[in-house]
């Protein structure tokens, strides 16, 4: 009696989906915001649309480096107000990294322990076209220069020149600045406009600048 063939089957295991990993894209933008302003809103806005940033995060310094110390109200009201001025916006996010810290923070630590924190993101530093020329006056810059993106603020009728590779961005120009807004709360002047509404009322209700 002849025997029949076993049939085999042979089950192959189903294809995995291939997972590819995207890098976050996330702005800084750092500074003593002293107080936030519209302009400053503008430029991350601006900043972060324009290079399809994921996000964008303020990253207040406790104790700027260049500042006047004597006209720098305390950090927990410059967060306190940056709050109220980025809360309509999810775009938007704060980094206390440098506050939470104190004393004088060096960016190229900041953006060091950032990156040691989330390996996954890619971060776009934010700053002012003058900042640029100073590139090289900062602290170990040319580490900096490795694990960050430069992003400078064009300035009209200037060079826009830089000895770090800088990505350009062109900003509507606004002519005022926390050391405008500080004078005009000093000498009784409307700054409706300049800042958020709500910041513009926490100034009023704690009675900062008027010194």
């Amino acid at each position: 009696m002849q025997k029949q063939k076993q049939s085999r089957v042979v089950v192959q295991p189903a294809p995995q989906p291939l997972i590819f990993s995207k890098r976050r894209r996330v702005g800084l933008y750092g500074g003593t915001f002293n107080p936030v302003h519209n302009a400053h809103l503008l430029v991350a806005e601006q900043a972060g649309q324009t290079l399809c940033l994921d996000h964008v995060l303020f990253l207040p310094d406790a104790q700027p480096p260049h500042a006047d110390h004597k006209e720098t109200i305390d950090a927990a009201d410059r967060v306190a107000m940056l709050r109220l001025a980025i809360a309509n916006n999810s775009f938007f996010g704060l980094e206390l990294d440098e506050v939470k810290r104190g004393g004088v923070s060096y960016s190229y630590e900041t953006v060091k322990r950032l990156k040691e924190r989330h390996p996954d993101t890619d971060y776009y530093f934010i700053i002012g076209g003058d900042m640029v020329d100073y590139l090289p006056t900062w602290y170990r810059i040319d580490d900096l220069a490795k694990i960050v993106h430069f992003v400078g603020v064009r300035r009209p009728g200037a060079k826009n020149e830089a000895k770090y590779p800088v990505t350009w961005v062109d900003i509507p120009q606004v002519d005022f600045s926390s050391t405008k807004i500080r004078h005009r709360v000093k000498t009784g002047q409307s700054i409706k406009y300049m800042v958020p509404s709500a910041v513009e009322d926490y100034i009023e209700e704690h009675h900062l600048y008027h010194d």
